[in-house]
């Protein structure tokens, strides 16, 4: 059955109707969230504990919460990744490991905001600044740079009751802002620093997130469905397959501020066109797993994860180590807070 389900997908992304997509997702996720909530108790219990138990989390590492910031209020969260790789799987999905003396690996610095417009609209952004070092047949390299750069819009109309999830829609715009073409080949590949999906388009992606608690765990899933936009890569018309992310998150809370975290993350990408041309063997799939530990108070959360990419193809086979924190400023506190320093500096 996942087989079979996983070539659908891949038939969608060569010839895809988004609308009718996102019509088949939409009816799974609705009954997604209730086949988990009522093996673990009543409808009763579960609208008692939507509206008492709302722990903090930083959250999963990939995977989207739906519930909102809130208005007026305006969330930072950095991370910090380290990628090793250690092998490559190709395009039958065959894993190949780094030649002997062979080393590859990066970090990233990445910013994820947040901006709560109302209680059920945010607008959020995202960017990436990474450092990339390779050494290859006796050869080293080393290339840093700002990586492609996202805006969200997230609207949150269904808010959880009883066994209905929180639901949020998303879009999501991807800007071409990392280097993807005029490679310089002493660099051996490091600078290029456009998305995996594919640099230098503008991709417009639409999801939906979903959220539901059933104490203590917190359930997360999103599907986003992007499509990239016709470019120019060296002159060459570009245009890269439509891709599909998909993440499911399963967070547990135990002793104290403690939290622990569990999610797996999916990308499915068809091939790409080179001058109106299908490019065979030019999509990307993998799999990932990411376990984390998180700590959380009023102020701040934290949260500290390893992610292991376990299968795909035409992509590097990555261990990632990761560190995030999230702080949410209330901005109405902030100018009160700023106004009452002003004034007993000046008085």
């Amino acid at each position: 059955m996942g087989r079979k389900f996983l070539e659908v997908i891949k038939i969608y992304l060569k010839n895809s109707c988004p609308v009718l997509f996102f019509a088949y997702i939409t009816a799974f996720l609705s009954f997604f969230p209730s086949c988990f909530s009522a093996e673990i108790q009543s409808q009763e219990a579960v609208k008692e504990e939507g509206s008492s138990w709302n722990p903090y989390s930083a959250g999963p590492i990939t995977t989207w919460t739906a519930p909102l910031c809130g208005k007026g209020k305006f969330v930072i969260q950095p991370f910090f990744f380290y990628n090793h790789t250690r092998g490559v799987f190709n395009q039958s999905g065959d894993y190949g490991s780094l030649r002997g003396g062979e080393k590859k690996y990066e970090y990233q610095q990445q910013l994820f905001l947040q901006y709560g417009i109302t209680e059920h609209f945010e607008v959020d952004a995202q960017t990436i600044y990474q450092e990339h070092y390779i050494k290859q047949a006796g050869a080293t390299a080393h290339s840093q740079g700002l990586g492609d750069s996202y805006i969200f819009l997230r609207y949150c109309p269904i808010e959880e009751k009883g066994f209905i999830p929180t639901v949020n829609a998303i879009v999501q715009i991807k800007f071409p802002t990392g280097k993807f073409q005029h490679l310089n080949p002493d660099r051996l590949g490091t600078d290029l620093m456009g998305a995996t999906t594919g640099g230098g388009s503008f991709d417009h992606g639409y999801g939906v997130l979903l959220t539901k608690k059933a104490k203590p765990f917190i359930m997360h899933a999103d599907f986003i469905y992007s499509l990239p936009l016709e470019t120019k890569v060296d002159s060459i018309k570009t245009r890269y397959g439509r891709y599909l992310n998909w993440d499911m998150a399963l967070e547990y809370f135990f002793k104290d501020n403690f939290n622990f975290v569990i999610e797996v993350n999916g990308l499915l990408q068809g091939d790409k066109r080179e001058v109106g041309t299908f490019v065979p063997n030019s999509n990307k799939n993998q799999l990932a797993i990411s376990p984390g530990i998180g700590f959380s108070t009023e102020k701040i959360q934290i949260l500290l994860a390893y992610q292991r990419i376990l299968t795909g193809e035409n992509v590097d086979a990555n261990d990632s180590a990761i560190f995030t924190v999230v702080y949410t400023f209330d901005k109405y506190a902030a100018f009160k807070k700023i106004y009452s320093i002003i004034h007993i500096w000046i008085y």
